[in-house]
């Protein structure tokens, strides 16, 4: 790992309060932001719960249904994001990299292929990453609202600065 260790004691799962502690202020509040995107627009979809990866990986919190939504990975002031596109999420993901921040654009680019997708691993560190990763959700998944409502949230984020 680089400077910026995960949280990898398996016997303490942290709270919100030890997260924004090991994230630092300003990315704990886009960690609030983005946790609570994803329970505005999909409430009651994902279970959401902290996942516990080994001494490698340490904690994540899951977003998960059926298959995996996406993963918040805290790490030491900062925090990832992990999203797994399948074949018909990447092609809808490709139509907007031009769009996306460059280094969401080299994270995509840099990401391993396996069988049941490509992991993609972001660092949020600003607010148009934060807009672009929300973005990136909308695309794997269509928010309950319906389609016509995630086209305009995405036309919203695409025209975000």
């Amino acid at each position: 790992m680089s400077e910026h260790t995960r949280m990898l004691d398996a016997a303490k799962q942290p709270d919100a309060g030890q997260v924004a502690q090991w994230i630092g202020s300003q990315n704990s509040v886009r960690w609030t932001e983005l946790t609570e995107f994803i329970q505005s627009r999909y409430p009651g979809v994902f279970e959401t719960k902290w996942w516990f990866g080994g001494k490698k990986f340490g904690w994540s919190l899951r977003f998960k249904k059926s298959k995996s939504f996406c993963n918040l990975i805290p790490e030491r002031g900062q925090f990832k994001v992990l999203l797994v596109f399948g074949g018909e999420e990447r092609e809808k993901v490709e139509a907007v990299l031009p769009e996306l921040a460059s280094h969401v654009r080299d994270d995509y680019a840099k990401a391993t292929t396996f069988h049941d997708g490509r992991w993609v691993s972001v660092v949020v560190d600003s607010k148009k990453v934060l807009v672009d990763v929300e973005r990136l959700l909308l695309l794997k998944r269509t928010p309950k609202a319906g389609k016509s409502s995630a086209a305009k949230l995405l036309r919203k984020k695409g025209n975000a600065a």
